[in-house]
């Protein structure tokens, strides 16, 4: 058995329950891939990516309707060393990926404030382009269940907002273009579990920002931010799980405001209407 099949067996069989069922159960309940799509997989080069690359080889097995997969690496400027071993891991665990350079790193580079913002936007966009190129209808990205947490929390902490991140979106710029993010219900420990059950290494940070990175606001408050979800674990067992579904559980008529589309709707203007309809319906 090669180290490929190895890492294949593992995905449904050792961590059936924390990594396959997680992910057939996104896709089924964000409702994530329909007959004939075409998903463009990102693969960054990191843990998260490559076990969404290695997920959708294995659906791809044993799906009961048809859709297509391009693996794309998306070159920002990794230096030799990085890039070498993403070509050996796509090697090893024979992932037939695309590799298109950029030179966003160094565009980035030359930002003197919030570098790693300018980097998200311009990579995102880029892969937008690059999508819609490869004739594909779709976007998969790795973020997992701790990243859709951390954006939660940091939402509220830094911007006083309720904002998650959603396991779909739909792209302002490229019609009928989905962005969907497979790995959302799949815990970021059992990702590190996988990686070291089958002796894998992959790229962490691998940018030329990496030294001013620790620097940049948003990298900062992500890495506190973590910590400080640990840190409330100590209070509340089900902090993790509760941070998750509170954007699912909203309820309005607790609210001072809340937005939709391009329109706010104030709590004054929330309540005259209430008042005005329980008059009416006196």
């Amino acid at each position: 058995m090669t180290h490929n099949q190895e890492v294949e067996r593992s995905i449904i069989t050792t961590y059936r329950s924390k990594l396959w069922s997680k992910f057939i159960r996104a896709l089924k309940e964000y409702k994530l891939i329909e007959e004939n799509d075409k998903i463009c997989v990102c693969i960054s080069g990191g843990k998260d990516s490559f076990l969404m690359a290695k997920l959708f080889q294995e659906l791809l097995k044993h799906s009961d309707f048809h859709f297509e997969c391009e693996y794309l690496v998306m070159n920002p400027g990794y230096n030799e060393k990085n890039l070498n071993l993403i070509k050996e891991n796509l090697a090893d665990l024979e992932i037939p990926a695309k590799i298109v350079e950029t030179n966003i790193f160094d565009v980035a580079n030359m930002q003197e404030s919030s570098p790693c913002y300018l980097c998200a936007r311009m990579r995102r966009g880029a892969l937008y382009r690059i999508a819609e190129e490869l004739g594909c209808n779709k976007i998969a990205l790795g973020h997992h269940y701790d990243d859709v947490i951390e954006t939660t929390l940091m939402n509220m902490l830094n911007t006083g907002s309720i904002q998650t991140m959603l396991p779909k979106l739909l792209s302002d710029n490229y019609k009928g273009m989905q962005l969907i993010r497979p790995l959302y219900l799949i815990r970021e420990k059992d990702i590190l579990a996988w990686v070291n059950y089958n002796n894998l290494k992959f790229i962490a940070c691998a940018c030329k920002l990496t030294e001013r990175s620790e620097n940049d606001i948003e990298a900062s408050k992500r890495k506190a931010t973590k910590q400080l979800i640990k840190d409330l674990k100590a209070y509340n067992i089900n902090v993790e799980k509760n941070i998750f579904s509170a954007p699912a559980n909203i309820n309005l008529n607790m609210v001072l405001g809340y937005k939709i589309e391009d329109k706010y709707n104030d709590f004054n203007s929330i309540f005259e209407e209430k008042k005005n309809k329980n008059l009416t319906e006196k």
